[in-house]
């Protein structure tokens, strides 16, 4: 099986508002969130990881230094939701990507969970893989590059990168994981406590 040039986006501008702080910069592991999500994105064998800096952008391109293999992309129009940084990491990937992996610095996920999916992605048959967890869709989701042209035009008026699976939905592949890791989302501070309990 040939693992396919995938581009890793990390999606990491937003303001943080429910979290009440900036959700890149919580301790996660013995380290920041921000740098767990680049160091396991590494990890996997991506070709590439895009961070895409917003909020503060300021306070965490240091943290960047110690990843020469990552590269910070800035979203000045943050403010207007996530479908804006995913197009400023998409114009920043390498022209010869074959996919393209979106996670959220707030989604944060293990080594093994996000190899599974690029593995599946890597066995081919579909545009478009991401895990589930007892039916219910998580990340991270990795799409083939010919959807480019489709991703580039996502909008938030239009769910972003919702709009592009639904569109495809009869040709995605998702991969049932038996671990709820896959629907981890950090948005307020009772997601990140409950969590942390859970957490080794």
């Amino acid at each position: 099986m040939t693992t396919p040039h995938i581009s890793a986006v990390l999606l990491a501008a937003g303001e943080s508002t429910r979290m009440g702080q900036q959700k890149a910069l919580l301790p996660w592991k013995g380290r920041t969130l921000l740098e767990h999500q680049v160091a396991t994105l590494l990890e996997t064998g991506a070709a590439e990881v895009i961070v895409v800096l917003g909020y503060r952008a300021e306070r965490l391109r240091p943290l960047l230094e110690a990843f020469p293999q990552a590269k910070a992309v800035l979203n000045l129009r943050y403010r207007t939701g996530k479908s804006s940084s995913v197009r400023a990491g998409l114009r920043a990937i390498d022209p010869s990507a074959q996919a393209v992996l979106f996670l959220s610095v707030d989604q944060p996920r293990s080594l093994a969970a996000v190899r599974a999916v690029m593995n599946a992605h890597a066995q081919g048959g579909a545009p478009i893989t991401y895990p589930a967890y007892q039916g219910k869709g998580g990340h991270p989701i990795i799409f083939d590059i010919p959807l480019l042209p489709e991703l580039l035009r996502v909008r938030e008026s239009r769910q972003g990168l919702r709009e592009v699976v639904e569109r495809h939905r009869a040709q995605v592949r998702r991969v049932e994981v038996d671990d709820d890791e896959v629907l981890l989302d950090l948005n307020r501070p009772e997601d990140y406590q409950r969590a942390m309990s859970f957490t080794p």
